[in-house]
C-alpha cells in the first residue's frame, strides 16, 4: 500500500517511525546532538546543526504534514512562535484581517506586539465570508482563521475565505488547533498555511509546550523553513518525540473527546442557570469545512453574577481549574480572568467573552463521572445562589 493511499490512523503510526538503521529500532530515537559530521567544508547535504534540522524534529514534522495532507511541516517551541514565524512572511506596512474570538495570547501578540512593527490589524466576525472581503484594502496580504474559535466555537466557512483570498492574492492561514487534522483539514479547502499549537490535542497529554505550521506551497515552505532556521524558535527533540508519540493515539482520543463533549452540551442546555451553550452541533447546527466530529470543547454562559462563577469554576473535583486545553485531563476554565484577560475588557465584551462564561476542555474519563462532576458543582453553585438571595 503507498503512503498516497493510507488511512489517516496508518499515517499517524507509522509516517515518522523508520526503523533505524544502526539498532533497528521501531520507535523515533531522540536524537539529543546539536552537531554533526560533515563530509567536506561547506557540505550540507544532511545534518549540520540542530537548530537548522534535527532527526527526532524531521520526523515529527513530515509526519504532521502528511496528517493535514500537505508537503511541508514545521514544529516550533509553541504555538505562538509558530504565529510570529508566519507573520514574519510579511513586511512592515501589510493589512491582516483575523477573526475576532482568537485565543487570547495570538490576540495579544498581534495587537500588543506585532503593530509595534508596522503590521496592521483589522478583526471581524468572519461567521459570514463577506466581513473579511469588506474589510479589505489595497495593502491586505493575510486572512488569519481560528475555528473552532477560542473560546465561543464560532465556526467559519475555510473554502469561502480562502476563495476571497485567493481571487485578491491574499495567504490564508488557518489555526486548526480545536478541529485538529483528524476532524478538519483546512489545506484541503484553499488555505495556504495550517497553525497548530501542538500543545493540545496533537500531544494530548499536557505534558509539552509545542506550534506547527504545515503548507503544500513550496514557496511558503521555502520561506517558513528560512525563517524557522534564522529566528530559531524550533521544537527540541524530547518535545518532538513527546508530540509524535501524541499523534499515534489522536484519532483515538478524538473520537472520545467528541463523544464526551456531546453528551456534556446536552447535559448544559437542560440546566436553568446556563443561559447558552456553545458547541459546535448543537442545536441542529450543520458542521461546515466537512468536520466529521464536533470536538472536544464545550463553552457556556451562566446566568449568575461573576461570584457565583467563581464558585461554580472552583466547585468541580474531576475538572481541574486550569489554562490551557486538549489533554485527556478534563479542564475548567474562566476565559474572562485566565486565557483571555490579557484581552481588554471593553474588547472581551465586543466579542462575547462575558464574566459568565466558561470553557471546558472535555477529556476521556468516563463520561458518568464527567457529568457526575458539574451535577455537584450545579448543586453548590444552586445553594450559594438561594443563600445569597435577600
Amino acid at each position: 500500500m503507498s503512503e498516497r493511499t493510507r488511512r489517516f490512523e496508518t499515517i499517524a503510526i507509522q509516517s515518522g517511525e523508520v526503523p533505524e538503521d544502526q539498532t533497528g529500532a521501531v520507535t523515533t530515537p531522540i536524537h539529543l546532538s546539536t552537531t554533526y559530521r560533515v563530509a567536506y567544508p561547506g557540505d550540507d547535504s544532511g545534518y549540520v546543526y540542530s537548530r537548522s534540522a534535527n532527526p527526532t524534529r524531521r520526523a515529527l514534522e513530515s509526519t504532521l504534514a502528511a496528517l493535514e495532507n500537505g508537503k511541508h511541516g514545521f514544529a516550533f517551541a509553541s504555538g505562538l512562535a509558530a504565529v510570529s514565524t508566519a507573520l514574519h512572511l510579511l513586511k512592515s506596512g501589510d493589512h491582516i484581517v483575523a477573526s475576532s474570538d482568537l485565543y487570547g495570547g495570538t490576540h495579544r501578540q498581534f495587537d500588543k506586539v506585532l503593530r509595534k512593527f508596522g503590521l496592521d490589524f483589522t478583526f471581524v466576525d468572519g461567521r459570514d465570508p463577506s466581513d473579511f472581503e469588506k474589510a479589505v484594502t489595497d495593502r491586505t496580504t493575510l486572512f488569519w482563521i481560528e475555528t473552532p474559535s477560542n473560546p465561543l466555537l464560532r465556526l467559519i466557512n475555510i473554502a469561502a475565505v480562502s476563495g476571497i483570498g485567493r481571487q485578491r492574492g491574499i495567504l490564508t492561514v488557518v489555526d486548526n488547533t480545536f478541529a485538529t487534522p483528524y476532524i478538519q483539514q483546512p489545506l484541503g479547502l484553499g488555505a495556504d498555511v495550517v497553525m497548530h499549537s501542538a500543545s493540545k490535542y496533537l500531544a494530548g497529554h499536557c505534558d509539552v509546550i509545542g506550534g506547527a505550521l504545515v503548507t503544500s506551497s513550496d514557496e511558503l515552505g521555502e520561506k517558513i523553513g528560512f525563517h524557522q532556521n534564522a529566528l530559531g524558535a524550533m521544537l527540541g527533540p524530547f518535545e518532538s518525540w513527546l508530540v509524535l508519540r501524541g499523534l499515534k493515539t489522536l484519532s483515538l482520543r478524538m473520537e472520545r473527546h467528541s463523544y464526551n463533549a456531546s453528551r456534556i452540551a446536552s447535559y448544559l442546555s437542560e440546566q436553568d442557570s446556563v443561559s447558552s451553550v456553545m458547541f459546535p452541533g448543537h442545536d441542529n447546527e450543520s458542521l461546515p469545512n466537512g468536520m466529521k466530529l464536533p470536538g472536544g470543547m464545550v463553552s457556556f454562559e451562566l446566568n449568575v453574577d461573576f461570584e457565583a462563577v467563581k464558585t461554580f469554576a472552583c466547585a468541580t473535583r474531576v475538572f481541574v481549574l486550569a489554562e490551557s486545553l486538549g489533554g485527556v485531563e478534563s479542564l475548567i476554565n474562566h476565559p474572562a480572568s485566565m486565557t483571555h484577560a490579557s484581552v481588554p475588557p471593553d474588547i472581551r465584551k465586543q466579542n462575547g467573552i462575558g464574566d459568565g462564561l466558561i470553557r471546558l476542555s472535555v477529556g476521556t474519563e468516563h463520561i458518568d463521572d464527567l457529568l457526575d462532576d458539574l451535577e455537584g458543582a450545579f448543586k453548590v453553585l444552586r445553594a450559594t445562589v438561594t443563600r445569597d438571595r435577600p
